[in-house]
C-alpha cells in the first residue's frame, strides 16, 4: 500500500457493530465492507497495464462504509461537530446527516455542536457546546448557511485539545476547507503526541472545488447552478444595450472551477477568464489582448458575456504589499472594479460606446440552501465519514474519486491546492464552449 493514501487508525476494532448487515454475496443484504477493499487513483488501461509488468502496486485510496466490528462503543462515544471557514451550500445538509446517521444508525446520543468554528472549542471565547438530537436538526437542510455559525482564523491548538479532552469527545468531525483540514490534521498531531484516542475526521467544505483528490466537494454544484441563472438574466442585460457587456465575478481564489462550470453550462458566455490562466488586456501589435477581442466580439455581434473568477488577473495588477486573511489566504485585488473600469477606458479612447453592466454574487450563492444532488451528495458524506470514524479511522476525509467514495489523508488532501488543468480536457471543453481564443497573450 502507498504510504500517501494510507489512512490512520487508533487501534484494533473489538466492538460489533449494531448494523445488521451480511457477509454473503446474493442474499439481498448490503455486506460490510472490509478493510482490503479499495478504489483505484487511476483508472487508464495504459498506466495499468505498464504497473502490472513493472511489478507495482496501483495507487488507491481505501473504500469507506460500514465495518463488522467498531473501535468506539457507541453507548460511551461522544461526537463534536464543528464548521469552519466561509458558508457553502449544504452545510446544515451534513450537520443533520452526521446527527441522524449517529442517533439513528449506531446509537449514539450524546452529540454536541461548536460554535462558530475553532473558536467554539476555545473557552476564552465563552461559547457553549449546542447539544444536537435529530428533532433539533429536523428542517435545518432547508436553509442556508450553518446552524453552528462559522469563523475563519487560527486557535491555539493546545487549547483546541484541552477541551476536546475535557469533555471526553471521542470524534469530532471538522466540516471546512483547506484551512480548517489543515486546523484539523494539527489537532490530530497534538492528540496523537499526548496518546489520546480521539478520533478526527474531516468532510471537505470547499465552494471553489479546490481540494486535491476529490473530484468534487459539496456545495459547488449548487453553487455554479445558480450561478448559471445569473448568467442567463445577466445574458439578457448585455443583449438590451448596444455594445452591451455584462461582466460577472464569481467566487474562485485560486481555482476557477466555479466560473469554469458554469461557463460551460451557458453556452452564451463569450468569455470566462480563471486564476489558472494568463492574460493580457491590450496588445496594440498583434491585437490579441483579452480587450482586443471583446472589440472584436462587439463588433459582430453587439454584444458579450464575460464571467471572471476572483482570483483571476492578478499579475496585472502593481507590485503592493501582500496580504492575507485570517485564514492565512491572500487577499486578491478586485478583479471585477479593476476590468470594469478598464473596459470602459478602452472603449471610450476609441469612441466606441459601451453599456457594461457588472455583476458581483459571491455571498449571494455561498449562502443558498444546497440543491437536489448536493443534498443526496451531502447524505452520502456523512453516512461514509461516520463509518470510518465509528471504525477508529482518524486523520482522513471522505473524498469522492472516478465515482466511488473514499478515504484520504488530510495531509495528502491538503498538500496542494487542486486547479484546472488548462492543457487538459476539460478547459478544451470550456474554450470550445465559449469559443473564446486559446491564447490571449502574456501579461508580462
Amino acid at each position: 500500500m502507498n504510504k500517501k493514501f494510507e489512512i490512520s487508525r487508533l487501534g484494533k476494532c473489538t466492538i460489533k457493530t449494531p448494523l445488521k448487515l451480511s457477509k454473503v454475496k446474493g442474499d439481498g443484504m448490503y455486506d460490510y465492507v472490509e478493510d482490503d477493499e479499495r478504489i483505484l487513483y487511476s483508472v487508464s488501461y495504459k498506466k495499468g497495464i505498464e504497473e502490472c509488468k513493472k511489478g507495482i502496486e496501483p495507487l488507491s485510496f481505501e473504500r469507506p462504509g460500514p465495518k463488522e466490528f467498531l473501535y468506539f462503543e457507541p453507548a460511551k462515544t461522544k461526537v463534536a461537530i464543528v464548521t469552519c471557514g466561509g458558508l457553502c451550500p449544504g452545510l446544515n445538509n451534513v450537520i443533520r446527516g452526521l446527527v441522524n446517521q449517529l442517533w439513528d444508525r449506531y446509537g449514539v446520543f450524546k452529540i454536541f455542536g461548536v460554535q462558530y468554528g475553532y473558536a467554539g472549542l476555545n473557552p476564552k471565547n465563552e461559547l457553549p457546546f449546542v447539544e444536537l438530537n435529530p428533532e433539533l436538526v429536523d428542517d435545518i437542510h432547508k436553509t442556508g448557511g450553518s446552524m453552528l455559525g462559522t469563523s475563519r482564523g487560527e486557535q491555539p491548538v493546545d487549547v483546541l485539545v484541552d477541551t476536546l479532552e475535557r469533555h471526553n469527545i471521542s470524534i469530532l468531525f471538522c466540516i471546512g476547507g483547506d484551512g480548517t483540514l489543515r486546523g484539523a490534521h494539527a489537532i490530530f498531531q497534538e492528540i496523537q503526541a499526548r496518546g489520546l484516542n480521539i478520533s478526527i475526521a474531516g468532510i471537505p467544505k470547499t465552494i471553489d472545488n479546490d481540494i486535491s483528490y476529490i473530484e468534487k466537494s459539496f456545495g459547488f454544484e449548487s453553487a455554479f447552478t445558480t450561478a448559471q441563472e445569473i448568467i442567463l438574466n445577466a445574458h439578457n442585460e448585455a443583449k438590451g444595450a448596444q455594445n452591451g457587456v455584462a461582466l460577472i465575478k464569481l467566487m474562485g481564489r485560486d481555482s476557477g472551477f466555479i466560473a469554469a462550470n458554469a461557463a460551460l453550462a451557458v453556452p452564451d458566455v463569450n468569455f470566462v477568464l480563471i486564476p489558472e490562466m494568463d492574460f493580457c488586456l491590450d496588445d496594440p501589435v498583434h491585437k490579441n489582448g483579452f480587450l482586443n477581442h471583446l472589440e472584436t466580439r462587439l463588433k459582430h455581434k453587439k454584444h458579450a458575456v464575460v464571467v471572471v473568477a476572483e482570483g483571476a488577473g492578478q499579475s496585472l495588477f502593481s507590485d503592493e504589499k501582500i496580504q492575507k486573511d485570517a485564514s492565512g489566504n491572500i487577499i486578491h485585488k478586485d478583479i471585477g472594479v479593476f476590468l470594469h473600469q478598464k473596459i470602459n477606458e478602452y472603449f471610450d479612447a476609441k469612441n466606441i460606446p459601451v453599456a457594461v453592466k457588472y455583476i458581483d454574487p459571491s455571498y449571494i450563492i455561498r449562502s443558498i440552501p444546497a440543491n437536489a444532488n448536493d443534498s443526496k451528495f451531502c447524505a452520502q458524506l456523512t453516512h461514509k465519514a461516520v463509518h470510518a470514524a465509528m471504525a477508529g479511522r482518524t486523520d482522513f476525509i471522505v473524498g469522492y474519486w472516478n465515482a466511488h467514495f473514499t478515504l484520504v489523508p488530510i495531509a495528502t488532501a491538503t498538500e496542494t491546492r487542486k486547479k484546472i488543468n488548462i492543457e487538459g480536457e476539460f478547459w478544451w471543453n470550456v474554450l470550445e464552449a465559449t469559443r473564446q481564443p486559446i491564447d490571449m497573450g502574456k501579461t508580462k
